[in-house]
């Protein structure tokens, strides 16, 4: 993104309070977006979001709903976000250098315990794909990469033993959609392939890392065919499986470990840790899916709720109908 594009989609930071992290995300850094009424996504991540809304509603109170300007205040959106969404507080439709803004409020705690552990699985999906950082106090960037990991590790138990590189970053982008009931009525069913095809060589870039680090250990072998597609052979052993499996995130390994059971072992640093006991990686897989789908099903379900109450009814009904709208066109 050149230096213009980036100063004109960052405009907006400029008129909130101060923040420790800050990225865009979403349909506008699709190089082929021509849509113009599309909203530029911000993830903005903050020590306190209670006293980081009562400043933001002093500078900005037309970015809230009118009913939560006048009758809550930053107590009740914060409430409504940690106790019925999952902890994102999202203004839509704000208007700033004449260009249309959604923006979501995250305690920095709760961001980096959903890219480490995959807790809610919410944000941290949206890690797995391209961003546009403006803001990183806390290195946020650096930590992200135990999340591309992981997100790595679980495309890999799901994929068969030969596939290409594009088949990867696909399997990897449709992690945070699986159970999303938006998927149904309220998004493009083209999406993850757009979202690949517009940014394939930013996968590339996000993914390098891990993807060598699996070929060093041997898991992974690589070949370049004629048609310029790089195709991917994995090791589908059980030992291959299982070494997938130690990379998820906590959260996932212990609910695995809750149904397929667990044994000790020692690790490469000769301390004791549990393993998850699994017969085949078909098997790694189907539960490790279940159990991301749930996730995302209870997850996106919440924020939707959430989202609704705080965006007031104009605006939630205008979300909805974008949103609805995009995904008949790709329907039709």
């Amino acid at each position: 993104m050149v230096a213009d594009d980036k100063a004109e989609l960052g405009s907006l930071i400029e008129i909130l309070p101060p923040v420790e992290f800050c990225c865009i995300y979403g349909s506008k850094l699709h190089p082929n977006n021509k849509d113009e009424t599309s909203m530029i996504d911000y993830i903005i991540g903050v020590a306190d979001p209670k006293q980081w809304h009562s400043k933001n509603l002093k500078l900005n109170k037309d970015h809230y709903a009118s009913w939560l300007v006048h009758l809550g205040g930053a107590r009740m959106i914060t409430d409504i976000a940690n106790d019925i969404g999952v902890g994102v507080h999202f203004n839509p439709f704000v208007s700033c250098n004449n260009k249309m803004f959604k923006y979501g409020v995250v305690r920095m705690h709760d961001l980096i315990q959903d890219i480490l552990g995959w807790e809610r699985f919410y944000l941290s999906g949206r890690l797995q794909k391209p961003v546009n950082i403006l803001v990183d106090n806390l290195d946020v960037e650096n930590v992200n990469t135990v999340n591309l990991k992981a997100a790595t590790s679980a495309a890999l138990l799901l994929l068969p033993s030969k596939f290409t590189e594009e088949d990867l970053y696909a399997k990897i982008c449709s992690l945070s959609y699986m159970g999303d009931l938006r998927m149904l009525f309220a998004e493009d069913k083209n999406k993850v392939n757009k979202i690949i095809q517009g940014q394939y060589h930013l996968f590339e870039k996000m993914y390098k890392s891990s993807l060598e680090e699996y070929a060093a250990k041997n898991l992974l072998r690589f070949s370049s065919a004629g048609d310029k597609q790089v195709h991917i052979f994995q090791d589908c052993g059980l030992c291959a499986a299982s070494t997938l499996v130690s990379s998820l995130p906590p959260s996932i390994r212990s609910e695995m470990g809750m149904k397929l059971g667990e044994k000790r072992i020692l690790d490469d640093s000769g301390r004791v840790r549990q393993q998850v006991v699994i017969g085949s990686k078909e098997q790694a897989a189907e539960c490790m899916k279940r159990l991301v789908r749930r996730k995302v099903m209870v997850s996106s379900t919440r924020q939707a709720i959430a989202g609704l109450l705080t965006a007031g009814a104009v605006h939630g009904v205008r979300y909805v109908a974008n949103k609805m709208r995009k995904a008949w066109k790709s329907w039709v």
